[in-house]
């Protein structure tokens, strides 16, 4: 009865907090489910501690609290405790599958059985799609760092200054504690294992995996990069939401590394191709003047490719009319690359169509593979970044 009276106390004060006045900071970062959640430990704490000291009866000598204890304890009646765990399997999994990243963390440290369904891998599959998806390729996963993951990830989330979340936390923990007392138990918090997607996405947020993928524009849009996506090993910083990027060496230059990238400058290696190596064109008889493409370029041949925007255009010998146009039968295709001046040695170059392979020079760098772009997407995400001058 006492729980009831307590939980319907506790329901008003959370109604009238709602509705008239603001929230603390603590309960906006926690959420409602989380406040209900909250003070319905509270409650459960009270009451056990109200047991606690009836059967006590407060300070006694320790031979009248054995006997007062023994001759009460007959005559208490054991109340059914309402947890999370008693809801319906498929109420309990929806609810888990709302959650965010951070409120699954949370859960995960009541108990070992929501533990374990929190660390389940159809639960994290969806936050490690929508989060880190765009960026991490297969190549990401080929040199994921299995000793990192190993450990208890969850500690991660403690360096620097902590997320909103993490204070959230803080306030919940000590009723966890102090239940895990009361029952006698404990709150376990093992290690993560170490092929489970929880694992591979705390990884990522740790910023201690630098991970291969691909910058758009790199070293904050120099203009010897516009309109090119270069190979790179990234970083996450999660105090800024932002990547530090390392090039790797080449040439005379050493590892370069650009601070504060941001997210729609990356994405992961569409081919699975190294980027010191030759990308094998299969799309060439399939170009037609107006496709977009990107083509692999590098400066001379220590340096490494990286992969330039343009569109097949028409050949000289081509009036440009679409109904009288036969540049697809040609062996040449003329690519061009309009961010330059009509004057520039950069504004087009010519492949051949079926034996292209490296083609160029010192004075000019050397053009590479080809692919084909058919995505929307692609296509778009490149003029997004077009500059806004006309480059020499």
């Amino acid at each position: 009865m006492l729980l009831i009276v307590i939980s319907f106390i506790s329901f008003l004060l959370l109604s009238k907090s709602l509705f008239q006045q603001r929230l603390p900071l603590w309960v906006n970062e926690m959420g409602l489910f989380s406040v209900v959640w909250f003070l319905g430990e509270l409650a459960y704490v009270f009451v056990q501690w109200l047991k606690y000291y009836k059967l006590t009866g407060g300070a006694v000598s320790k031979m009248a609290y054995k006997k007062q204890r023994l001759a009460k304890v007959e005559n208490v009646e054991v109340v059914d405790q309402v947890s999370l765990l008693d809801l319906p399997e498929l109420t309990l999994e929806c609810i888990l599958g709302r959650l965010p990243p951070a409120g699954l963390c949370n859960v995960a440290g009541v108990c070992r059985s929501l533990r374990d369904r929190c660390h389940s891998d159809h639960l994290w599959e969806k936050h490690m799609k929508e989060k880190w998806g765009r960026v991490i390729g297969q190549a990401a996963y080929r040199e994921w760092p299995w000793p990192i993951a190993t450990k208890n990830n969850l500690s991660v989330f403690y360096d620097g200054k902590p997320k909103s979340w993490l204070r959230s936390l803080s306030y919940v923990w000590p009723i966890l504690w102090l239940r895990s007392k009361i029952e006698g138990g404990s709150v376990s918090r093992s290690s993560l294992p170490v092929d489970s997607i929880m694992s591979r996405y705390l990884t990522l947020e740790s910023g201690k995996f630098w991970f291969p993928a691909q910058v758009y524009n790199r070293e904050h849009g120099h203009v010897g990069f516009m309109l090119s996506c270069y190979d790179a090993e990234l970083s996450y910083d999660r105090r800024t939401d932002t990547f530090q990027a390392r090039y790797p060496p080449h040439g005379r230059r050493t590892a370069v590394i650009e601070e504060g990238v941001q997210w729609e400058r990356l994405r992961a290696p569409p081919v699975d191709t190294p980027a010191h190596e030759l990308h094998v064109s299969e799309c060439l008889n399939d170009l037609h003047p107006g496709d977009h493409i990107e083509i692999q370029w590098r400066k001379n041949r220590e340096f490494p490719y990286g992969w330039w925007y343009g569109v097949v255009g028409h050949l000289e010998s081509c009036a440009g009319n679409e109904q009288l146009c036969h540049c697809h039968r040609s062996d040449t295709v003329m690519l061009e690359f309009n961010q330059y001046k009509s004057s520039s040695r950069w504004r087009h170059t010519v492949i051949n169509r079926k034996y292209h392979r490296e083609e160029g020079n010192e004075g000019n760098g050397f053009y590479g593979g080809v692919r084909k772009l058919h995505s929307k997407e692609e296509i778009t995400m490149w003029k997004r970044l077009w500059p806004a001058e006309v480059l020499e």
